[in-house]
């Protein structure tokens, strides 16, 4: 049976176990959730994710929910994926689990709680906590300095020094491209410091093209859309507030 992969490309996490399986040459069929629309609470969505998240996978009668997992198991279970991605070292294999325990609790705090709840859930009309943005934009750019001085160090372009990509690397890099949907210039401002991030970024597309921008161009179609919003809402607000000053 074919390997079924739910998703929804804005996902980050979907986007890395995509981009995973197009690249290695892994068969299976992309079956659409739309996290926005809610499809993640459907009764039958649930069968195979209680937690209502996504991505999840289907493999025969063998299903399982979180990305890294999914990653994992993938790169384990499919024959001729090269050992970079998740090497037979067990020590290798060890600093790639402690990346991804890293980026749950640093990078993705930071870039998701921005993103999410200063963005995306306000354009959508669903509840948000305004003080996550607050908190993530502190986390943010230390989880940026942690992964330039850092995880990035070493003679290789990839994390650990590596000379080529991980499952780390391709998670991290599609977490950090969910920044995409903030303004063009506050995009430039979070990255710029960081020449080494950056490097890395383009390094990570350059080894896993075509199929990373293919599986990107939902979130850049989207891109573009959030952009043209968020410039009618700033200047509907400003004219309001011009408005409202006239009128005191």
């Amino acid at each position: 049976m074919t390997l079924k992969v739910y998703a929804d490309r804005l996902s980050q996490p979907s986007r890395a176990v995509l981009i995973f399986c197009k690249i290695n040459g892994i068969d299976f069929e992309e079956i659409t959730v739309e996290f926005l629309k809610h499809q993640q609470f459907t009764p039958e969505y649930k069968e195979i994710n209680p937690m209502s998240q996504v991505p999840a996978i289907v493999d025969g009668t063998f299903k399982l929910f979180e990305s890294h997992a999914i990653l994992i198991y993938l790169a384990s279970a499919y024959p001729g994926v090269p050992d970079h991605w998740y090497p037979a070292d067990v020590f290798k294999r060890a600093k790639i689990h402690s990346v991804l325990a890293w980026h749950h609790s640093y990078l993705r705090r930071g870039a998701t709680g921005i993103v999410y709840h200063s963005i995306m859930a306000p354009l959508h009309g669903l509840t948000f906590d305004p003080q996550v943005p607050e908190q993530a934009r502190k986390i943010l750019p230390k989880s940026l300095s942690i992964l330039e001085d850092y995880w990035l160090e070493g003679t290789g372009p990839f994390l650990f020094g590596n000379s080529e990509p991980s499952i780390a690397d391709l998670s991290l890099v599609c977490e950090i491209m969910q920044l995409e949907f903030l303004s063009e210039k506050e995009y430039r401002e979070i990255l710029s410091p960081y020449k080494k991030v950056l490097k890395w970024i383009e390094d990570t597309k350059n080894a896993t093209g075509p199929y990373f921008d293919e599986v990107h161009m939902a979130l850049f179609n989207v891109q573009n859309e959030i952009r043209e919003r968020m410039v009618k809402q700033s200047i509907s607000s400003h004219k309001g507030g011009s408005e409202s000053e006239c009128i005191k």
